[in-house]
């Protein structure tokens, strides 16, 4: 991924040791303005290892610039202009809805009030209502509404819709694109649902063992992976231009995924399609989990 103007966030030989164990191992990667990039790996991958350094919530050494800031020295500066959704919405259970939008009203010097309440608006969070009335699915819309409404240059989301319905899902990253993100803003998030986020995404990172295995642009991805749908009779010929992955299907027919094979001769061999981001992943994975 590269860009004229200064990168969001610049990475270079990053590490970092958990006991035996390197969450980050000589990790580079970029990223530019005004992107949307998905950082995906399995656990254990270093994903949360790596947006921990980029929040400046855990030591590790290398080099690392955030916004053009170190996060390790100048994270009050830095989080000015960054904005975190975890996994885990941490609300008190006896505050009321209208008394979170004050306190992060408040705190933040950046927090629009009326862009919190539109996205209030189509959900069951009435102003009066507590925490502790509320399902898990309302309590993740709370916090959404709460730091959505906070205009920040870098927004790092950490499967932000987990213990939500598919519904509400796709409403919030409908809601990403519309309400929230534009050439000024980057947006940087984690999930095990890659189909759910795969639409949205200028880039995509796969991360392994604490290395970026696979760093692109969504199109450059759609140019260079094809997935060729192969009958009995041309496997061998297929084979010949070395897939990366491949997975029997019925009746004799085989799935091959190819990276960077002349697509007229892939032609000759079946029907073509570009893969989905899940397929890739785990061809580009297999192994991990073992």
């Amino acid at each position: 991924m590269n860009t004229t103007t200064q990168p969001v966030v610049s990475a270079h030989g990053l590490r970092k040791a958990y006991k035996n164990k390197l969450a980050l191992n000589d990790t580079s990667f970029e990223i530019p303005t005004g992107r949307i990039v998905g950082l995906i790996g399995p656990n254990g991958a270093g994903k949360t290892t790596a947006l921990k350094a980029i929040l400046g919530l855990t030591p590790f050494e290398g080099e690392l610039k955030v916004l053009g800031l170190d996060p390790r020295k100048d994270r009050d500066e830095l989080m000015k202009d960054v904005c975190f959704i975890a996994d885990v919405a941490v609300l008190p259970r006896w505050i009321k809805v209208k008394e979170a939008v004050d306190f992060v009203a408040g705190v933040h010097p950046r927090f629009d009030r009326a862009k919190c309440e539109r996205f209030l608006e189509g959900t069951q969070l009435k102003p009066e209502l507590r925490v502790r009335e509320m399902s898990k699915g309302m309590i993740v819309q709370l916090h959404l509404a709460l730091v959505m409404a906070i205009d920040a240059k870098l927004l790092v989301l950490d499967e932000p819709t987990l213990g939500l319905d598919i519904l509400y899902r796709k409403q919030f990253y409908q809601r990403l694109l519309e309400d929230y993100f534009d050439e000024e803003k980057t947006i940087l998030v984690t999930t095990h649902q890659v189909e759910e986020i795969e639409h949205i995404l200028t880039d995509v990172m796969f991360i392994r063992d604490g290395r970026i295995v696979l760093d692109a642009q969504m199109d450059d991805v759609a140019q260079r992976y094809v997935e060729v749908l192969v009958g009995a009779d041309r496997t061998d010929a297929a084979r010949a231009l070395k897939p990366i992955d491949e997975r029997a299907l019925p009746f004799g027919k085989t799935v091959m995924l190819f990276d960077g094979a002349p697509r007229e001769q892939l032609a000759q061999l079946g029907e073509t399609r570009n893969p989905g981001l899940a397929d890739l992943f785990v061809a580009i994975m297999k192994g991990t989990y073992a």
